[in-house]
């Protein structure tokens, strides 16, 4: 069995900025901080999902952006220092997300701290987003890794991967689908064309239309900052999609507590199961608490505990679990 921990959207604490960094976008973002946000992203619960998962000890961790908020230089070196405490580069494998391309900037000095955590195997660490898509081969898993992190106009949370990512990300997932291994896809932006205009995947249909080819056995994704589950059709029936909520989430918060999810894989190719473990931090702060399980695979989806996420084809409590054609 393999275990792989999937967290996301931690929004580490933003420093305090001057004033001649805060040009453009950026402005909107640090009042957006300093207004509201700073209220619900807390260190602390971070730090709680974290103490958790490293009692868990997974074999691998999945994160799926959104490290930073404005991508303040100083930003990306307070995230790497977090990237260093939670696991090595072989052991931790990150895509990013929108708010750590909320701005262009320059490679070396903010994302490219990250790089050897971006990279996949066998290539130096990432030196611009043409690496994307990556390939990870962890055990009996294929980890694809996709960028959908592009700097947009202010108001916009949009994401887009591209064609040629999309067409080099269905090569790897042909080709690890050859080998039998199953195939995990981490992307930020939900790839579901029913998502809010000013924070979807613009090409979300082109994704699909590249699952529908070729498959996988999950989609992973943030964002949302919100548990949730939808399913996109794949050559061998429908692909589970499923997004964690913020791992910094206050337990205030409209979407609920901070979580991270546990994916248990097991079986061999062609008859792959993931039982999903949800940890969501208790209410007093001390420690996580299972809250929900989910089982995909040869038995068909099942869904367990009073969770906030139901049954693939029910409504969930913190949104609608659909099914895109």
């Amino acid at each position: 069995m393999f275990t792989l921990a999937h967290l996301s959207d931690p929004h580490l604490p933003m420093p305090p900025a001057r004033v001649v960094e805060l040009l453009g976008k950026r402005l909107t973002g640090y009042v957006n901080w300093w207004r509201g946000r700073v209220r619900l992203h807390r260190p602390d619960a971070l730090a709680g999902i974290v103490a958790d998962l490293e009692a868990a000890r997974p074999d691998h961790i999945a994160v799926t952006g959104d490290l930073v908020n404005i991508s303040l230089p100083v930003e990306f070196q307070r995230a790497a220092d977090w990237l260093v405490a939670l696991g090595s580069p072989r052991d931790v494998t990150l895509v990013p997300g929108n708010h750590d391309v909320y701005v262009a900037t320059k490679w070396p000095g903010t994302l490219g701290l990250w790089g050897a955590w971006l990279a996949g195997d066998g290539v130096p660490p990432a030196a611009s987003f043409e690496v994307f898509p990556t390939l990870r081969r962890r055990g009996p898993v294929a980890l694809v890794g996709l960028s959908s992190g592009v700097p947009k106009p202010p108001f916009f949370a949009t994401g887009t991967l591209g064609e040629a990512q999309i067409a080099r990300a269905e090569r790897l997932l042909a080709e690890t689908g050859r080998e039998g291994l199953c195939r995990v896809v981490l992307i930020h932006h939900p790839p579901l064309t029913s998502e809010k205009r000013m924070k979807r995947l613009t090409d979300a249909a082109a994704f699909q239309a590249m699952i529908r080819r070729v498959g996988c056995e999950i989609v992973l994704h943030g964002h949302n900052h919100r548990s949730e589950l939808a399913r996109i059709a794949g050559p061998a029936g429908p692909v589970p999609v499923l997004g964690v909520a913020s791992a910094s989430a206050a337990p205030d918060r409209k979407y609920g507590a901070a979580r991270y999810h546990l994916i248990r894989i097991s079986g061999e190719a062609g008859a792959w199961r993931l039982d999903v473990e949800m940890r969501t931090l208790r209410p007093d702060g001390t420690g996580c608490a299972t809250d929900g399980h989910l089982v995909f695979g040869a038995l068909g989806p099942r869904h367990s505990s009073g969770a906030s996420l139901t049954a693939p084809q029910d409504e969930c409590a913190t949104g609608v679990a659909r099914s895109q054609p």
